[in-house]
């Protein structure tokens, strides 16, 4: 059983019943209608679906311009960034996931969990006219966000959450289609800001902040600065991953598993969880069907260590701070900044801490003035 009709979730559906598994899908919206957010992946993302990934893609990306303390970088992908659409990404996988055997269940809210007899645990749903449905699951995976209420009541903590929110906006005439501009301005926001192009002279601009307050305030001067109109709104709240979350419990004789949001499987240092969604849900598939799966959640929990660390550094940072970072990457460290993709991110930090060291000296400048 899976609870959340989520991209991980749905993802996790699709690998179980390909392998002849029953899978049932309850999920609390009235119909499968997801909210349409234009994302940007890397080519991880099709290297682990396959063409199951490709309904979803709007147009490459080629380059990234990066601004920050009056200086600008510009990065050079030697393998396109792709901009997705997660609605469509979400439908496509529903189909798959249906079509390989998989039972969708919409308008079933998940209400809470109760231990059962012969150490069975019996989970309740409820709909919204007041029917109840009570199920005895071997297996339940958790995929229904960062507000999982599954989770919660299996005994995990809620993590914290950060706020997404961009505007749908008309580009300007003279934007290059392939490009995403990216640009730091700490004193509105300790991530970024960012504008994306997705396809027929639109959009989005968009950034991550704390609070939604926050992410509002910064949005409407970012669209004034920019001097682009709103066409429409997208948004959310992703979790911010603070350290590994067992993906694993055992509750009486059932086993209960998380993937994606509700396992808080996010990269902080960009705030991105399609692509290290995906893998948590393969690696749980695995360790249901195969009894592995082990060496990729290792492999994923060391990525996500990773840019935790990157982001506690990045977390220190002012406006100058980033100025200096954009200054010290030379044509080697851009080099291979567009050779290897953020979901490679120890491999991708080893060349550019190889290839231009003072970029280990401004890390540390910032965690010492931390520690002060």
């Amino acid at each position: 059983m899976v609870v959340g009709a989520s991209a991980a979730g749905l993802y996790t559906a699709w690998l179980l019943a390909r392998h002849g598994m029953p899978v049932s899908i309850f999920e609390q919206a009235p119909a499968l209608c997801p909210e349409p957010r234009t994302l940007i992946v890397t080519r991880e993302m099709l290297e682990l679906l396959g063409p199951l990934g490709e309904a979803s893609l709007l147009r490459p990306v080629r380059r990234f311009e990066i601004q920050a303390g009056g200086r600008t970088a510009s990065v050079l992908l030697e393998q396109p960034d792709w901009v997705i659409e997660r609605a469509r990404l979400i439908t496509t996988l529903a189909e798959h996931a249906l079509a390989a055997g998989a039972e969708l269940r919409p308008g079933w809210r998940f209400v809470g969990l109760e231990a059962a007899a012969d150490r069975r645990i019996r989970l309740e749903f409820a709909r919204r006219d007041g029917e109840r449905e009570w199920v005895e699951p071997r297996i339940v995976i958790g995929a229904d966000g960062a507000a999982s209420r599954l989770a919660q009541a299996a005994g995990w903590p809620r993590p914290r959450t950060a706020s997404l929110l961009q505007a749908v906006v008309h580009l300007p005439d003279d934007y290059p289609e392939d490009t995403v501009r990216v640009w730091f301005l700490p004193e509105q926001t300790p991530y970024f800001f960012w504008l994306i192009p997705a396809g027929d002279g639109q959009g989005v601009l968009g950034l991550i902040a704390e609070t939604g307050a926050q992410a509002r305030t910064a949005l409407l001067h970012a669209l004034e600065q920019q001097k682009l109109e709103p066409l429409a709104y997208q948004g959310g709240q992703v979790p911010l991953y603070a350290g590994w979350v067992p993906v694993h419990r055992r509750l009486g004789a059932c086993d209960v598993y998380l993937v994606g949001d509700a396992a808080a499987q996010v990269k902080v240092s960009t705030v991105g969880g399609v692509v290290t969604g995906f893998r948590g849900a393969r690696a749980v598939a695995a360790a249901i069907v195969h009894g592995n799966g082990h060496r990729e959640l290792h492999a994923l929990r060391r990525e996500l260590n990773v840019h935790l660390w990157l982001r506690r550094i990045l977390h220190q940072f002012d406006g100058d701070d980033y100025g200096r970072l954009l200054e010290l990457l030379n044509e080697r460290t851009r080099l291979w900044l567009g050779r290897c993709h953020r979901d490679r991110a120890t491999l991708l930090l080893r060349r550019l801490c190889w290839n231009q060291p003072r970029l280990v000296w401004l890390a540390l400048r910032a965690l010492l003035g931390a520690g002060r």
